[in-house]
């Protein structure tokens, strides 16, 4: 049994300290509703915190070191940063404020990612039943409600990944309805992106952009959930149709014959008829990029949960297949899949993270115990090799991504999708009949 309170804690580190070379160690105690922390004074002067989480309540399980150090991160995340954002990814493993952009000021709510900030917070809520983490989720509300108001830089597919991870968790808590009304108006904004001509949800510029027209990437599939919540929640079928439409589209297109996927795929915006593959961010068109064939993976198999289609399961286990196929000894890829053991080219820690969540959607759909097992062993090695200790000056969950390797950013650095991935893996290990805010709830 572990000590039960921090007076017991006390006893057992001052008989630890009795118990070695240094002698006896003063020892005091601070604590919060998430944890304690004992700060250690040795006799040589030097002192020595070690934080604590409490058990999750209502869970009999103990929080894993992940977990505890997720959480120590997380916790100086929110002090950090406060209702102002991060950067998308880290410099030097650090996530400085974000910059002004789009008329807003420096930490403002700008670009695709900070969803994936309250995300974290609320998928720890979950995980812990800790409500600090819920009121840390809430405290972003206000921010995403403006910003849909205003439609601050919401031109692009991401509102699905925006919405579902900050005002989609405080409706399905709280029935918060100005949070659902925001997340409807997200996802409206998401229908003015359809092509009816073509069936797709554009994911980039303006519609009448002729470099973009007729173009969707392999991330929309992420992003197809927050229409399938629209229809669950106003009962308007039209928001479900179009986000079939879109991925039974991707899934004849986008995935190349061998199972590798293209990052982005154009149709001719009059007629309809498939184009050509391309990439933005993989090595070449012909390559696989790690993080779109992750979001294959995931992105199929939670449009399957969301319509039933059998073709969509296929393709998502096509996806997973070809992931696992191509993945170096260690099981964390690099950032694109054409390089392997043997090359000195970065890793992407977070399409490991997004390609676990997916893989233990399609070990739960399918009975295949190979998918559970390919996701722990990915999950595994990103705990063992990638994670944070919450020792170092590092203020992300995990280390070792790639944002833009052509572009020479976020190289070999963490970033905020890949925590947030992180955090929803460790939670579905904790607790694998979680459902996360991208599941359907009916």
């Amino acid at each position: 049994m572990y000590p039960a309170t921090p007076d017991e804690w006390h006893g057992v580190l001052i008989e630890l300290g009795a118990d070695t070379t240094f002698g006896h160690a003063a020892v005091s105690t601070s604590s919060s509703a998430s944890h304690t922390t004992f700060h250690i004074t040795w006799p040589d002067g030097a002192t020595t915190p070690l934080r604590l989480h409490q058990p999750p309540k209502g869970n009999a399980m103990p929080l894993s070191p992940a977990v505890e150090n997720a959480l120590v991160t997380l916790e100086q995340l929110d002090e950090q940063f406060g209702t102002q954002y991060p950067d998308d990814c880290t410099v030097d493993g650090v996530y400085p404020l974000r910059v002004a952009a789009f008329g807003e000021p420096e930490g403002g709510n700008t670009e695709w990612t900070t969803g994936f900030v309250p995300g974290m917070f609320w998928v720890a809520g979950d995980l812990t039943g800790d409500q600090q983490w819920f009121d840390a989720g809430r405290r972003h509300l206000p921010s995403f409600i403006d910003r849909i108001e205003r439609k601050v830089h919401v031109n692009h597919h991401d509102v699905g990944f925006l919405y579902s991870l900050s005002c989609v968790p405080a409706w399905r808590h709280d029935k918060n309805e100005q949070a659902r009304d925001a997340a409807l108006a997200a996802a409206d904004e998401l229908m003015s992106r359809v092509l009816p001509k073509v069936g797709i949800i554009q994911s980039w510029g303006d519609l009448d952009d002729p470099a973009q027209a007729g173009r969707a990437i392999i991330d929309s599939l992420m992003n197809m959930p927050l229409l399938y919540w629209a229809t669950e929640v106003t009962g308007d079928e039209s928001y479900a149709v179009a986000a079939r439409r879109h991925a039974s589209l991707l899934g004849k297109s986008i995935v190349r014959d061998d199972d590798t996927t293209h990052h982005t795929f154009h149709w001719d915006p009059e007629t309809g008829v498939p184009v050509r593959g391309t990439t933005a961010q993989g090595h070449s068109d012909t390559s696989t990029w790690a993080r779109g064939q992750a979001w294959g993976v995931y992105g199929f198999a939670l449009n399957y949960l969301h319509t039933g289609d059998p073709e969509l399961l296929a393709v998502a286990e096509r996806c997973a297949r070809r992931f696992l196929d191509l993945l170096p000894e260690d099981s964390v890829p690099f950032w694109d899949m054409i390089f392997t053991d043997g090359s000195d080219e970065p890793r992407d820690s977070s399409a490991g993270a997004i390609a676990v969540c997916g893989l233990n959607d399609l070990a739960a759909i399918t009975g295949k115990t190979e998918y559970q097992e390919a996701a722990d062993r990915i999950l595994d090695s990103l705990e063992a090799n990638y994670a944070t200790t919450a020792e170092g000056p590092e203020n992300c969950l995990l280390l070792h991504g790639v944002y833009a390797k052509h572009g020479g950013r976020g190289i070999d650095e963490g970033n905020l999708w890949g925590d947030y991935y992180y955090m929803e893996a460790l939670q579905r290990r904790q607790d694998p009949t979680w459902l996360s805010y991208s599941h359907p709830t009916a």
